[in-house]
């Protein structure tokens, strides 16, 4: 049986992870046939190490005729991108899950895979449990989702203030909706979008960010409840890591006899 052709979109920390993924044999169905990537330096580099070609833009990895594309790279990357890969016939795998909060944007790339015979994958990121969320949010449940994250996180966002990081407890610095702290923190919650789009919608689903002084990492909460029933998905991790290997598990699940 001929492999499934895999391309990459990122080529930074989490591009690497997956790459490292199918060099070790994890991604037995996959020929990983191209990368494209921001820095020219970095693209080579996993081409010398893995093999495949290093593009200079999505139209020329498209020309190779990937099955799958999986994105690790940016918001912005996949509002560019999203349309072309769907319409040219590539599934696509999203981490930047963030580009959905977007509803016209959302809807529109619904409306290209449905016809192209086309699908778009949601890696979990540094969350999951989307099952579950999705079917009690079925049965009626409303959803909040609280995330904590150390000042240091914070840094160049709308969000952060000198006093953070002097402040010896735990300080709530948004309440809002997914849509708006997406809108405000772009590369920050994106599991916030993964979750709401599991369950109530961007608009619906309730998000706090709270900083906590000295905290290292990202401690994620979604909480989905109703009478006779509460569902809490709680994950921390120390770097983004496990948001790589998301891609991964997410790759392994298209191909397996057995869905998880």
């Amino acid at each position: 049986m001929s492999k499934l052709k895999l391309g990459m979109i990122g080529n930074g920390y989490l591009g690497e992870i997956v790459v490292r993924a199918w060099k070790e044999g994890l991604l037995p169905e996959y020929e990983l046939v191209g990368i494209v990537g921001r820095s020219r330096e970095k693209t080579d580099a996993l081409e010398a190490g893995s093999g495949c070609r290093a593009c200079e833009s999505i139209e020329e990895l498209l020309e190779l005729k990937p099955d799958y594309i999986a994105e690790a790279a940016s918001v912005e990357a996949v509002k560019t991108m999203a349309e072309k890969i769907l319409s040219n016939g590539s599934n696509l795998i999203v981490l930047s899950i963030g580009a959905f909060a977007d509803g016209a944007f959302y809807e529109k790339t619904k409306k290209t895979a449905a016809s192209h015979g086309t699908r778009v994958y949601l890696a979990s990121g540094a969350i999951g449990g989307f099952d579950v969320l999705r079917t009690v949010t079925l049965m009626g449940a409303s959803t909040r989702f609280d995330t904590w994250k150390g000042p240091q996180a914070l840094k160049n966002t709308p969000l952060f203030e000198e006093h953070l990081m002097t402040d010896e407890e735990s300080t709530t610095v948004f309440e809002g909706n997914a849509k708006g702290a997406i809108e405000l923190l772009p590369t920050k919650v994106n599991v916030a979008v993964a979750a709401s789009l599991a369950t109530n919608g961007p608009e619906n689903t309730k998000v706090t960010v709270n900083s906590v002084p000295g905290m290292i990492g990202d401690d994620h909460r979604i909480t989905a409840e109703m009478d006779g029933i509460k569902a809490v998905v709680d994950i921390y991790s120390s770097t983004s890591e496990i948001a790589g290997w998301s891609i991964v598990a997410a790759l392994q699940n298209i191909v397996s006899p057995i869905v998880f």
